[in-house]
C-alpha cells in the first residue's frame, strides 16, 4: 500500500515550515530562496514553482520523500 503525500501543491510555503523547518534546504536546493522572503510565505507550493520555473510533481516528490524520511 502506497502512502499518501503530507505535502500538496496547496500549502503554503509558511505551512510547509511549520511543518518541517528542515524543508527549506530542499527548497533551496532548488534556488528557492523564498523561505528567506516574507511574501514568499504565503505563496502556495505551486505558486513558487511556477514563479521558479520548477517542475511541480518532481519539488513534491523530493519535499514529501525529505518529510517521510525523517518520520522513519
Amino acid at each position: 500500500m502506497k502512502k499518501e503525500n503530507v505535502i500538496n501543491k496547496d500549502m503554503t510555503i509558511k505551512q510547509l515550515l511549520d511543518l518541517d523547518e528542515s524543508l527549506a534546504e530542499v527548497l533551496m536546493g532548488f534556488g528557492m530562496f523564498c523561505v528567506l522572503c516574507h511574501i514568499g510565505e504565503e505563496e502556495s507550493i505551486e505558486e513558487a514553482a511556477m514563479a521558479h520555473g520548477i517542475e511541480l510533481d518532481f519539488l513534491l516528490e523530493k519535499l514529501n520523500e525529505q518529510y517521510s524520511a525523517k518520520r522513519k
